[in-house]
């Protein structure tokens, strides 16, 4: 059957089973449901005609599934991952995160953009072609939303089997509705928590204040000094790397039609405090950041408690920009860190996890197949380069050991909201994502 629109109720109704499956990889509890969400996965790959299986790591599966393998057409290896972000806070959410509904033309669930619907477009597309022009592989893992800690060595352990010619991604959002944009950039990331200690146990802040030093005070004093003013951050070398835009992408990026007023009513604030020199976008997409992510010690509860804190603690993220490295800028901010400790605490500084940023060439085929399906999908429109704010570790993964060029097909739009309440995905970019999957597969067939 097709609903009103032409498009398949069927594909429709796989989104919303796979959507009501609760896959949080963050949370021990939902091991049962990632196990069924990669049962899922895996069956409804096979009704696409590949070979699927589910293969286990150390901690969630991976399904990997492909194509019958024929030498003389290119390979393109499909990456998506089937675990979600937690719900939380669930009051927030309009219709319950698991049980999918469409309301004004959007599917909301959690998952539905990042990354399920998204992925769900590819599969859906490779089942569509008696005859597929290109050899297809899947790997979808389960571990994206908490740093993919074992895909990496799942990469390198299974290099001959993972082996392409390109590998496709779409895990990201395109510039705006109706706009034919194609992602060429990444920022990568390095995550760290900062731990500090003080005293043995919890003191009462009246008989020990003023004599011992107190954890939460020393860490907000170090955190404080990681940023200067005009929005800089102030570790010693954090900017050395950074690699100048060109100015000819520069230029495209002001014909884009953005409004930073309309960016910020979306968010809820009156200004966009940053870097001072660099537009909006410059430091969404170019320019290096660091933001304390969470921050914790002493009492949280109801009403007071005169308590001097034994301990505190905080994490911190940095998105980093061609050609920083996360490990080199982790090592700098940690010696930062701990030059500015004050006394009578210890401390720890400790990395969580971290990626490379990624710059994609637009003259490389990939980068020129996908404008060609963009461009087939929207005719007789320009297709815009843009760079993302996010990042995917593992892309410089498949880089480097799979020596394959990774094309960044983005099938989301920017207000979807995936890691926050109500999540949507649109039901256009659905349908519209498996029209511009299968048109890519031909272009890159043509390459």
């Amino acid at each position: 059957m097709k609903d009103a629109l032409g498009n398949s109720t069927q594909d429709l109704a796989d989104l919303f089973q796979w959507l009501s499956i609760p896959s949080v990889s963050a949370d021990p509890k939902n091991k049962p449901d990632m196990t069924r969400a990669a049962e899922w996965l895996k069956a409804r790959l096979e009704r696409s005609g590949l070979e699927a299986e589910i293969i286990p790591t150390a901690g969630h599966p991976v399904v990997y599934a492909q194509t019958k393998q024929l030498p003389e057409r290119k390979t393109v290896l499909v990456y998506g991952h089937m675990d979600v972000q937690p719900a939380d806070p669930l009051d927030e959410w309009e219709t319950p995160p698991f049980e999918p509904s469409v309301r004004d033309g959007f599917i909301y669930a959690r998952g539905s953009s990042d990354d399920k619907g998204q992925l769900l477009a590819h599969v859906i597309a490779a089942g569509r072609s008696a005859n597929l022009p290109v050899n297809l592989k899947f790997l979808v893992e389960g571990e994206e939303e908490t740093g993919s800690p074992n895909l990496h060595d799942f990469v390198r352990g299974h290099v001959g089997k993972l082996a392409c010619d390109f590998v496709a991604i779409s895990d990201g959002s395109a510039f705006a509705p109706e706009v034919a944009s194609l992602t060429i950039g990444l920022r990568g990331l390095t995550y760290l928590e900062v731990r500090v200690t003080g005293p043995n146990k919890d003191l009462h802040s009246g008989g020990y204040g003023g004599a011992v030093a107190n954890p939460i005070n020393a860490l907000v004093t170090m955190l404080a000094s990681l940023k200067g003013e005009h929005g800089r951050v102030a570790v010693p070398g954090f900017y050395d790397r950074v690699q100048a835009v060109p100015e000819a992408e520069l230029a495209s990026w002001r014909k884009l039609e953005f409004s930073e007023t309309a960016f910020a009513e979306a968010v809820g604030v009156d200004a966009l405090p940053g870097e001072e020199g660099y537009s909006v976008l410059e430091r969404l997409w170019a320019r290096p950041t660091l933001d304390v992510n969470g921050i914790w010690g002493g009492y949280q509860g109801e009403g007071s408690k005169t308590v001097l804190p034994a301990r505190a603690g905080a994490k911190v993220s940095m998105r980093l920009v061609p050609d920083q490295n996360d490990s080199e800028i982790f090592e700098l901010v940690k010696a930062h860190l701990l030059s500015v400790a004050p006394v009578g605490v210890r401390v720890e500084v400790v990395e969580l996890h971290g990626g490379l940023p990624v710059a994609l060439n637009p003259a490389d085929g990939p980068v020129r197949a996908a404008k060609a399906a963009l461009g087939r999908a929207y005719p007789g429109r320009e297709v815009a380069l843009i760079r993302s704010g996010g990042s995917i570790p593992v892309v410089a993964t498949f880089r480097s050991e799979l020596n394959a060029p990774v094309l960044l097909l983005d099938l989301g739009l920017p207000d979807d909201g995936p890691h926050g309440p109500n999540e949507r995905y649109s039901l256009e970019c659905f349908h519209r994502g498996i029209e511009i999957a299968g048109y890519l597969y031909e272009e890159i067939a043509a390459l």
